[in-house]
């Protein structure tokens, strides 16, 4: 890991890319607390089922500010 990734720079990541690679490092860091510091290749499965929902998670909410959902009934108005 550069230095640049401890100061904050993104290493040229984009929005999107910055946004998943936090929401993976947090689900990770919640993993391992559960787990006392250690994820065992059993785990694994599990872990990796909790990642993906925060992955998606996050790009729900990214995709949500981009494009509010349409209401029915009601006209969306033109871009």
């Amino acid at each position: 890991m550069s230095d640049a990734y401890v100061v904050g720079d993104p290493d040229g990541l984009s929005p999107l890319l910055v946004a998943l690679r936090d929401a993976v490092a947090r689900e990770l860091h919640a993993q391992l607390a559960l787990r006392g510091e250690r994820i065992e290749l059993a785990d694994l499965p599990e872990v990796s089922y909790q990642v993906t929902l925060r992955v998606d998670e996050t790009l729900r909410s990214i995709l949500s500010r981009r494009h509010p959902p349409v209401r029915p009934g009601r006209p969306q108005s033109p871009e």
